[in-house]
């Protein structure tokens, strides 16, 4: 007779579920940013084309096609690290660790949606609270649903887990520690306790999920809209001809229209999805600690953001915040993935994680009204 399923146990499956579904929805969203990806090339081929176009029109598009290679190039960055990153794990050992969501590999259509999920700037940098390499070992850790940050390895350490501030959620990572055993709390009311903590986590995390799964959708609807637009787009140009004096003033119109159109476009394929965005940010941290005056050694700001996104939305008393401290304090792979030690992580963090929340609740609330 199978073992009757626990609140918590449920409450993890069904964001599983949800994140296997935002997972597909990412790949079907990488599948058409890249066909996005080639009508905008083709438009910007047959612009390149066409002589005398004035300056100012020339500079905007090619302006725009700066952008989309900048995406380009990080989406390629992305399946390329988690390649690299996919085989030091299997090196160590822990690869399809954790959750079971894990995808075994990574095409350029699923790097293409991740580099859509998380947003590029128009310099190439992740919109994101990380940036450079920690940026993209938090795509990774997204697609890979978590193993690797759960497993602990095949990244730098403190790479890793940074991942946590991300939409990799602790739904995955903090209750496959839990259920390995990690998180040591002796006592059964006092596990119970944690638990609960962490059932409310998952429960937050699946909302989430959800509200993220329908703006994903609807980036691909208007995506299949742009892009049909497009390739409207470069059928109409090949008739114009290839100098721009010689058309008449409304398909010089029609030009000055695509050059808009390309800019849309464009941004259909940068702009972050903002339901998987971190919720507690640098920017947070930076503002209350001006703010307040409060001081954060910089090697526990990842631990800092981390716990803040951890908590966010989640009402605990100082009895759970102590076990949740004692918990991670006792957990040797749970701080070397900060690169931290035990005596790094005393009782002021969590302190400082109550303040640091408090404070965005309170702007959040003043910005409401």
């Amino acid at each position: 007779m199978s073992k009757k399923e626990s609140q918590l146990e449920k409450a993890q499956r069904r964001a599983e579920e949800a994140i296997k579904e935002t997972n597909e929805a990412i790949e079907r969203l990488g599948s058409r940013s890249s066909r996005l990806y080639d009508a905008l090339g083709a438009l910007q081929d047959r612009f390149d084309r066409i002589r005398n176009v004035p300056e100012s029109e020339r500079l905007e598009y090619e302006r725009v096609k700066s952008i989309r290679l900048s995406w380009k190039q990080q989406a390629e960055k992305i399946e390329a690290d988690y390649t690299a990153a996919k085989a030091g794990a299997v090196g160590k050992g822990v690869a399809g660790a954790g959750a079971g969501v894990a995808v075994a590999a990574m095409g350029p259509t699923a790097a293409m949606g991740i580099a859509t999920t998380f947003g590029v700037a128009s310099t190439g940098t992740a919109i994101s609270t990380l940036s450079g390499a920690a940026a993209t070992n938090a795509a990774l850790a997204w697609l890979g649903g978590g193993a690797l940050a759960a497993g602990g390895g095949g990244m730098a350490a403190g790479e890793a887990m940074l991942a946590l501030a991300g939409p990799v959620g602790w739904a995955i990572a903090g209750v496959a520690l839990l259920g390995s055993g990690a998180l040591l709390i002796k006592g059964k009311m006092d596990q119970g306790r944690i638990e609960q903590v962490f059932t409310l986590v998952s429960k937050r995390d699946e909302k989430s999920y959800e509200l993220a799964i329908v703006e994903l959708e609807e980036r691909i609807r208007r995506i299949d809209d742009e892009t049909g637009k497009l390739e409207e787009a470069v059928a109409r140009i090949d008739t114009f001809g290839l100098d721009y004096s010689e058309m008449a003033e409304e398909q010089q119109y029609e030009l000055g229209s695509y050059v808009n159109l390309m800019n849309s476009s464009t941004q259909l394929l940068v702009n972050p999805i903002l339901g998987l965005q971190p919720k507690y940010t640098e920017e947070d941290l930076d503002e209350f600690i001006s703010a307040e005056s409060v001081a954060v050694e910089q090697e526990a700001r990842p631990l800092v953001i981390a716990l803040c996104n951890f908590l966010y939305g989640i009402d605990i008393d100082s009895k759970d915040a102590s076990l949740l401290y004692k918990s991670f304090r006792k957990n040797k792979a749970f701080l070397e993935q900060f690169g931290l030690k035990k005596a790094d992580f005393d009782a002021a963090v969590m302190e400082t994680v109550e303040r640091a929340l408090s404070r965005k609740r309170e702007l959040s609330e003043s910005h409401s009204q």
